[in-house]
């Protein structure tokens, strides 16, 4: 893992805004991940955080305003900056037809990783993810939380400091949902991994997390979640959300074209 300065963001976006034609997906978004940091994008569907995403990993270009990971800019040096980060994107991305072990090995060697160095981050990602005894699998034998803490494996061998997941347990069940979101916080508490998780379920962000709120492709608030709850004369970031969308219901017309789809299916871990 890249081990980033104290006073350099694992991720830094200032000023950024996008449109789809006419439409404006977001409005001068900026707001920063400290290192080892879990933040929770906290938003309705089409409040803009896929599009974010879709900027900040590169898919998307154009628009206004800057992305840097940790220090480098995603635009002038795009190789460096995508070599910081580790993605669980909201639609699944595993090869069905590949074992897990084999899904694994396949993204080490798109990184260019020496097959004993790939091995043995391969089993101890997996092992950290309680899925060793799954090795052998193929994946579309795995239920959606399996499936889920696969992808999180894979995003962590090239030893990110930044991961992104985008709604990275849609369509799981509550155990499964707590399981992972569990899972997540520990590799920020515990490796020093900062994390950037992307949902609209409040239950997934803890007490002493930061959030940053999104509504209508507009950053609403951010800072820890009692400062933002207390900012907006509530009890709980629940009550503070609720009371943020309801004041604006209509995103003040912004929000994206499209949310992405229904990510991995449901089942139990």
């Amino acid at each position: 893992m890249t081990v980033l300065r104290s006073d350099t963001p694992a991720l830094d976006i200032a000023g950024l805004a996008f449109s789809y034609g006419g439409r404006f997906a977001l409005q001068d978004v900026s707001f920063a991940v400290p290192p080892g940091a879990f933040t929770a994008l906290l938003g309705p569907n089409g409040a803009g955080k896929t599009t974010l995403f879709s900027l900040i990993t590169h898919l998307f270009t154009g628009g206004r305003g800057t992305i840097r990971i940790g220090g480098w800019d995603i635009r002038r040096e795009s190789r460096k900056a995508l070599a910081q980060m580790g993605v669980v994107f909201q639609q699944p991305t595993l090869d069905l037809d590949l074992t897990v072990v084999q899904n694994l090995r396949y993204f080490a060697s798109l990184h260019a990783m020496p097959t004993r160095t790939a091995d043995q981050r391969i089993e101890a990602e997996l092992a950290r993810l309680e899925l060793w005894d799954r090795r052998d699998d193929r994946v579309r034998h795995l239920s959606g939380g399996y499936r889920r803490r696969v992808e999180v494996a894979r995003a962590l061998l090239h030893r990110p400091s930044l991961l992104l997941l985008d709604e990275a347990t849609v369509g799981l069940d509550v155990p499964t949902r707590r399981r992972i979101v569990d899972q997540v916080h520990a590799l920020a508490r515990d490796d020093g991994i900062a994390v950037l998780w992307a949902t609209h379920l409040i239950d997934e962000v803890r007490a002493d997390d930061d959030v940053v709120v999104m509504h209508g492709g507009r950053v609403k608030a951010r800072g820890r979640v009692d400062e933002v709850a207390r900012a907006a004369g509530c009890e709980t970031i629940g009550e503070a959300f609720a009371r943020m969308i309801a004041a604006d219901p209509e995103g003040e017309g912004g929000g994206e074209r499209r949310e992405g789809g229904k990510g991995g299916g449901g089942g139990s871990p």
